[in-house]
C-alpha cells in the first residue's frame, strides 16, 4: 500500500450494480466493473475496505441490499470515497444521486464515478447534472423506440421472445414464432382431456398428473392448480378458423396464412406490468421483496399473433373453460408475507421462511391420507425441500 506520510490511509468502498435487463441485453458484467474500479483505486492509492454489489437490481430506487450496506458503512465513518464505474450505477434518477451525495458529505465521504465529467466546483456539478438529465432522456427515448419496434414486429405476426415459451411450444429457428413441442404438448392435451372430457376438477387434474409422474413445466413434481387454470384460459391452445384470425390481424399478414389451417393466438400488448421492490423486516433484519401490479389494457390495444395448431379440439377447450369458469381462482395467500405461511412463520432450526404444502395421497398406502405441513420457500432455482428440523 502506498505511503500515507503518517496520515490515515484513504479508504474506499467499491460498488457495482447491474439489472437483469442490462445483463441480458449487453452483458454489462459485475466482474468488469470491479476490475476497472480496482485499477482506479490502486492508481489513486486507496485502501479497498469492501466490494459491494447489487446484481439484478434496478437503479430506479435506492432500496437495494448492496446500497444499504454502502450507506451503513459510510454512516459508521472513516470512508474517504465510494467508487462506481458510472454515475448511473449509483442511481438512474438524478435526484437520488444528489441525495446520496449530500448524505455522504455529512460523513466526509465523496461519491465518485469513473465517468464523472466535472469537478467539485459549481460549474462541474452543473455539467454533471446536465449530463445526468440528458442520459435519463436518452434512456426514455430508447424505451419508447424499443416498445415501438416490438409493436411493429407483433403486427407483422412475430412473437416477441424474452420470457418462457408457452408450455407445449418452443421458439422456431428464426425465434419469431412457435413450433409445437410434441412431448410437452401431450401433457397439455392430457390436462384439457381430464377437465373438458372427463370432468375432473383442476385439483383432481393436479393429483392425477402427479400420480402419473408427469413433471411440471419447470421440472418439478408438484403441480400448481393456478398453472393448470392458466393453461385452460390461454388462447395459444384454443384453435381459431382462418376467418376468425383474419378479423384480428392485418390483411397483409392474413394473406400469408393458409386458409385451410387453424391457429392459436399469442397476444401481445395485452397487459401492463409495473414491478416495484419493497423493503420488509424479518427475524434476520431487513430484506427486499419484489412485487408486480398487473393492469389489463383496453382490448383494442391488444395485438394478435397467429401460432401453430396445438392439436386440442376447440370443443374440448371450450368445454374445459365452461367447467371451471365459475370456480374461484386459488388463493395465493400462502406466498403473501403478511400471512402465517408467507413471511411470519420461520423455521426455528435454520431460520428459513416456511410456506404451506399439501401432499397428494399415496396410492400404495392402505389409508389414503394427504399430509399438510410447512416447508422451505425455494430461492431461485433451489428445489423445494422439507426442513428436517421443523416440528
Amino acid at each position: 500500500m502506498p505511503s500515507t506520510n503518517g496520515h490515515s490511509p484513504k479508504r474506499a468502498i467499491l460498488y457495482a450494480r447491474v439489472s437483469t435487463d442490462e445483463q441480458a441485453r449487453s452483458g454489462y458484467s459485475l466482474a468488469q466493473q470491479f476490475e476497472a474500479l480496482r485499477q482506479y483505486a490502486e492508481r489513486e492509492g486507496y485502501e479497498i475496505l469492501e466490494e459491494l454489489k447489487d446484481p439484478g437490481q434496478s437503479g430506479a430506487s435506492l432500496d437495494r441490499p448492496g446500497m444499504d450496506r454502502v450507506r451503513d458503512l459510510v454512516s459508521a465513518g472513516d470512508i474517504s470515497v465510494v467508487l462506481a464505474q458510472d454515475r448511473d450505477r449509483f442511481a438512474r434518477e438524478p435526484a437520488y444521486l444528489y441525495l446520496l451525495k449530500l448524505e455522504f458529505e455529512e460523513y466526509g465521504t465523496k461519491l465518485t464515478a469513473l465517468n464523472d465529467r466535472g469537478d467539485d466546483s459549481p460549474e462541474g456539478e452543473l455539467m454533471d447534472g446536465i449530463f445526468d438529465q440528458f442520459a435519463k432522456f436518452e434512456r426514455a427515448k430508447t424505451a419508447i423506440r424499443t416498445q415501438r419496434g416490438r409493436l411493429r414486429r407483433a403486427r407483422e405476426g412475430k412473437i416477441i421472445p424474452g420470457g418462457i415459451s408457452n408450455y407445449g411450444f418452443r421458439l422456431n429457428a428464426a425465434r419469431d414464432n412457435y413450433q409445437v413441442d410434441e412431448e410437452a404438448m401431450q401433457v397439455v392435451r392430457r390436462i384439457f382431456e381430464l377437465v373438458g372430457v372427463q370432468g375432473s376438477s383442476i385439483h383432481g387434474v393436479a393429483r392425477t398428473l402427479e400420480r402419473e409422474g408427469l413433471t411440471t413445466p419447470t421440472g418439478g413434481q408438484f403441480w400448481d392448480v393456478r398453472v393448470i387454470r392458466r393453461f385452460i384460459f390461454c388462447d395459444v391452445y384454443k384453435l381459431h378458423s382462418f376467418a376468425e384470425i383474419s378479423e384480428l390481424i392485418d390483411p397483409e399478414l392474413a394473406a400469408r396464412l393458409d386458409p385451410e389451417k387453424r391457429y392459436g393466438i399469442w397476444w401481445f400488448n395485452r397487459r401492463r406490468i409495473n414491478k416495484t421492490q419493497v423493503a420488509e423486516t424479518g427475524p434476520n433484519g431487513r430484506f427486499y421483496r419484489k412485487q408486480s401490479k398487473l393492469t389489463v389494457k383496453p382490448k383494442d390495444e391488444w395485438i394478435a399473433v397467429p401460432v401453430p395448431d396445438s392439436g386440442i379440439p376447440r370443443e374440448v377447450v371450450e368445454s374445459a373453460r365452461e367447467a371451471i369458469r365459475e370456480n374461484r381462482p386459488t388463493s395465493a395467500s400462502g406466498e403473501r408475507f403478511w400471512e402465517l405461511s408467507g413471511g411470519v412463520l420461520y423455521c426455528s432450526g435454520c431460520g428459513r421462511k416456511m410456506t404451506a404444502h399439501i401432499t397428494p395421497s399415496s396410492q400404495k398406502a392402505r389409508v389414503k391420507v394427504r399430509y399438510c405441513y410447512y416447508r422451505w420457500v425455494p430461492k431461485g432455482s433451489e428445489p423445494r425441500q422439507r426442513c428436517l428440523s421443523a416440528k
